[in-house]
């Protein structure tokens, strides 16, 4: 995994998104289309903002969502379909955004979300650390084992008090319990991974992912096993390297 480090957060989401679409125009130049995945949260904002105003054809790219709470609507601010839509989809207008659904049956909803990314090539994966060391909702220990596509995962505390303090919620208790997931077999299935870490919040995720043996334990430590992976930080993530 190579890992580059930026000044602010602002240069490192222009860097990650830089490096991200290349890598889709690549894919479309090669295959006539492209499929991505795309990641939520805070740490993503600068990267996203620059992505959508890049000169791709968005009408040959499926997206597929990461990650969703159960039982929380739409309309809910702290909703991924919500920031997805507002943030990448509504704008960009891809040939298919692949949402999950946690509002419906989960178990259900998991096999449809297999089903529909077992028929695509996933090109690029842009996703985050969590910090706890999370990737996507699988928080540790995570499973690194299951072929599943899409898993229903219960959320950690650590997690849970992450969502808080970004502000997606008024209070813990709000926060909800379960999630579903993109498995880590799934996201290492992906050509090329973009991993966009700022803020001094997530040094120690960062510093784990890159200094402990590759383990559930640290689930971003995977990364480090994938052959074409890049990991952006700025100077405040990458200040306990």
């Amino acid at each position: 995994m190579e890992t580059i480090i930026s000044k602010t957060r602002e240069i490192l989401g222009r860097e990650a998104a830089v490096k991200g679409a290349g890598l889709i125009r690549e894919a479309l130049k090669t295959r006539g289309e492209a499929g991505i995945i795309v990641a939520t949260g805070a740490s993503q904002f600068d990267m996203l903002s620059v992505l959508v105003k890049d000169d791709i054809d968005w009408s040959l790219v499926t997206a597929f969502h990461l990650d969703e709470y159960i039982g929380l609507p739409i309309t809910h601010p702290a909703s991924f379909r919500k920031y997805l839509r507002e943030r990448f989809a509504d704008i960009v207008n891809p040939r298919e955004f692949v949402y999950i659904n946690g509002e419906t049956d989960p178990a259900v909803e998991c096999k449809r979300l297999g089903d529909l990314i077992g028929r695509h090539i996933i090109d690029v994966a842009f996703v985050g650390i969590g910090e706890n060391g999370h990737l996507a909702f699988n928080d540790p220990p995570a499973d690194f084992e299951t072929e599943e596509p899409y898993i229903v995962v219960n959320l950690d505390e650590a997690c849970r008090r992450q969502q808080l303090g970004e502000g997606w919620f008024p209070s813990f208790e709000d926060v909800p319990e379960q999630a579903i997931s993109m498995s880590i077999k799934q996201i290492m299935k992906s050509r090329a991974v973009i991993c966009t870490v700022p803020d001094l919040r997530k040094a120690e995720a960062v510093r784990n992912t890159l200094k402990e043996p590759v383990s559930p334990l640290v689930p971003a430590t995977i990364l480090r096993n994938h052959g074409n992976a890049w990991l952006f930080l700025d100077q405040d993530s990458a200040s306990l390297l």
